[in-house]
């Protein structure tokens, strides 16, 4: 296939994988916001309690990144039976998944206190945990309906219910965190409240939707699992450095959230503000990520090496373009964005020069996230990881304490550690991408 067809098919998927997985982060964006206009206590709180959970989310979605990689290479190879199996054996591990995940939001006033966060910081965001807690089981099989619909090539009804999800996150918090309506007025709280209202309507909506795909009978959906075991052998081999990948990104991001904590109240909220837009346009590295997994996945079930090369390279063209065009409004409109979050003129300067330092991120950080896509994609999952280890602990985490509290440049230095993560990242992994894609194809579907 020619390399302009790769990069339209890949622009193709991505689109609506974008803008599904933006949708999350939209959400926090839009809690992010209104609780900053609420107080800017009630957001240092939503900020503590969002840095533990999102560790936890991604981590969960890296475990379950099995699904999509391997119904993705089981599409390409045209063994449609496999697809079914895969998404009924994943399905459990999501559910289970799910619980655990709450039991440890339960436990995040522990957590919280371990990291050294002030007794109020602590009770407030404690309490954001408890009513996050009941949200994470559908979150986590919300999940793996998405990725099964991914590697089916299918993105589009994922991308719909998020944007129904999205609306609905703004009526309910403006009922919760301001009491309008008739509701109560909750602050952070009820951001969490309306958070997993959302999650359990978006799951039971997907939900709907695959199990009423109008060839479920040829995907093998109604079928028992004969080699339960198997399969979920499979799917955790995958999963479980896709998990630990996850965690040593995300756990990197949470520690410099706490780092911002100890700068006090007003810059972790100003810090939330930078991280929240990062994250937010992050996504369209996730989303293109996650169509180069399926598009380098189904060059794999067709065993044809140069479009495995051409489906990864493509995607990371793409999202270099995209995330240079974000970086211009980022260093030139930091006042006026953090300005959406919060009119706190104690906030504002530091979340706008924040902000900035973001834009210079972004290019690097979304071309390291699609690397690790195409990695996916061919089912190499053990040594990127330890490449991520290498950048975002090795990297970002001592750079950014250095240059916050030694140096003594405070907030900007968090950020020009993640800075410093991003590119040895993007290093590492596009010679790893270099090695892998030079190898004999082996699909494991």
């Amino acid at each position: 296939m020619p390399f302009g067809r790769h990069l339209t098919r890949t622009a193709r998927l991505a689109g609506p994988v974008i803008l599904a997985r933006a949708g999350l982060l939209v959400m926090v964006a839009v809690d992010s916001a209104m609780l900053g206009h609420y107080g800017t206590l009630d957001l240092a709180f939503y900020a503590a309690a969002n840095a533990a959970q999102v560790v936890m989310i991604l981590i969960g979605v890296g475990l379950l990144q099995g699904t999509v990689i391997l119904v993705a290479q089981a599409h390409g190879a045209r063994d449609h039976a496999a697809c079914g199996a895969y998404w009924r054996v994943s399905f459990v591990h999501g559910a289970v998944l799910g619980v655990v995940m709450g039991l440890v939001c339960l436990l995040g006033r522990w957590i919280l206190v371990a990291t050294g966060q002030e007794p109020e910081i602590v009770k407030g965001a404690g309490h954001v945990l408890d009513m996050i807690a009941w949200g994470a089981p559908p979150l986590m099989m919300w999940v793996i309906c998405t990725h099964f619909l991914e590697g089916l090539s299918r993105p589009i009804p994922g991308m719909l219910v998020m944007g129904g999800a999205v609306l609905l996150n703004v009526l309910l918090n403006w009922i919760f965190i301001f009491g309008h309506f008739g509701g109560p007025e909750l602050g952070a709280t009820g951001a969490a409240i309306a958070t997993s209202l959302v999650r359990w309507a978006m799951f039971a909506a997907l939900l709907i939707v695959v199990i009423r795909l109008p060839d479920a009978r040829a995907l093998g959906m109604n079928r028992p699992v004969s080699n339960f075991w198997e399969v979920s052998k499979r799917l955790r081999r995958i999963g479980y450095p896709l998990g630990a990948a996850r965690g040593l990104e995300t756990s990197a991001f949470a520690a410099l959230v706490m780092f911002a904590g100890h700068l006090g109240t007003t810059s972790l909220a100003a810090y939330q503000i930078g991280y929240n837009l990062i994250g937010l346009v992050f996504m369209v590295a996730i989303g293109t990520a996650g169509a180069s997994v399926v598009r380098v996945g189904n060059a794999v079930g067709r065993r044809n090496a140069t479009d495995v090369r051409r489906a990864g390279w493509a995607g990371v063209l793409l999202i270099a373009c995209m995330m240079a065009c974000f970086a211009g409004p980022f260093l030139g409109l930091g006042t006026p964005l953090a300005s959406l979050y919060s009119d706190d003129p104690a906030v504002l300067p530091l979340a706008a020069s924040l902000i900035g330092i973001c834009g210079i991120i972004l290019v690097f950080d979304g071309m390291q996230a699609v690397l690790m896509g195409a990695l996916r994609g061919v089912a190499d999952v053990w040594v990127p990881p330890g490449l991520q280890l290498i950048s975002w602990w090795g990297v970002t985490v001592p750079i950014g304490y250095v240059l916050a509290f030694v140096v003594g440049i405070g907030v900007d230095g968090l950020m020009w550690g993640i800075m410093a993560g991003a590119l040895s990242a993007s290093v590492l992994l596009s010679g790893r991408f270099v090695a892998v894609s030079r190898r004999p194809i082996v699909a494991r579907y």
